[in-house]
């Protein structure tokens, strides 16, 4: 194909949906270097933050299908096609899949003085005491947000929602006492727990962290199938040359794969992925389905 012969021709963008240093920008970065080396062309990482994603991936979905523009998404992303009826982007017809990154399962924190020190008293001390459980989140709609309403659901319990502007206040707030129960990456929640100050009481996967091995999973305390996770994948404008978005793919996943990048995610609490651009958009469109379950049973709205 013609269009695709000469490239990459100029500097790559991956347009990233939130600030320098969280989570998603982490993810772009590990791969920045690599893409730079094995594509021959300077790879720039464009912080774009603001609307829960939207912006960002707004950007990914109009620009140019020359292989010169690409994003990375997290769990919001999925979310945000049940929360926002009206994007201002086709989410199945103006995007496609390139590669899952890394999936980082959330961690469940309690304030160190919680009537519960696991998620079986936690799920107990709920039942009996409907509403004096309140829990923070990084923003409504968000990761924490719904994998706390999933564990609600499935225990049938009331507890109340406190939406922050991200994670630092929410934990603030749980190192105060102030909330008594947070779920979050277990990149903010690590330290604090290691030092004392707060308490982790379960991991939303069917595995544990390498960094956290003597935290148990939910499932390992009775809650069946309770999995929530945050996680990293590439995406690309939909008309991308499929041979372009199969390079890049393949790319992503032999970095991510590769041993230095599989030792810094384990320390992030990330179990490596790298994936198919088919396994990818199958991923995306499952979690998309999961949450809006979630987001229709709590009746969750975008704000």
């Amino acid at each position: 194909m013609a269009q695709s012969s000469a490239w990459p021709n100029r500097p790559i963008r991956i347009i990233v949906p939130y600030t320098a240093g969280g989570f998603t920008d982490q993810m772009a970065r590990l791969v920045q270097a690599g893409l730079q080396s094995r594509l021959g062309q300077p790879v720039v990482i464009e912080n774009t933050p603001g609307a829960n994603g939207i912006i960002a991936v707004n950007v990914v979905a109009k620009a140019a299908p020359d292989g010169h523009t690409f994003g990375v998404v997290i769990a919001a992303h999925a979310a945000n096609t049940t929360l926002y009826p009206k994007l201002p982007y086709n989410p199945e017809k103006d995007l496609v899949g390139v590669s899952l990154m890394g999936i980082s399962p959330l961690l469940a924190a309690v304030a160190n003085d919680a009537p519960f020190k696991n998620a079986t008293e936690l799920v107990a001390y709920a039942k009996a005491n409907p509403g004096k459980v309140s829990f923070g989140s990084s923003g409504n709609g968000s990761a924490a947000h719904l994998t706390t309403e999933l564990l609600k659901a499935i225990t049938k319990t009331y507890m109340v929602h406190i939406p922050y502007r991200g994670s630092a206040p929410a934990l603030t707030d749980l190192l105060g006492g102030h909330i008594q129960l947070l779920f979050d990456a277990p990149t903010n929640l690590i330290q604090p727990a290691k030092t004392g100050r707060i308490r982790l009481i379960g991991v939303s996967s069917d595995r544990r962290l390498q960094v956290a091995p003597e935290v148990p999973t939910f499932i390992e305390q009775g809650l069946t199938n309770f999995t929530g996770s945050t996680w990293a994948s590439m995406i690309a404008p939909a008309g991308t040359p499929r041979e372009i978005v199969q390079r890049v793919s393949d790319e992503v996943s032999r970095i991510i794969r590769s041993d230095a990048t599989r030792a810094r995610l384990d320390a992030m609490g990330t179990f490596a992925e790298g994936s198919t651009p088919q396994a990818c958009d199958a991923f995306i469109a499952s979690e998309t389905a999961k949450w809006a379950g979630v987001i229709k049973t709590a009746g969750v709205t975008g704000s």
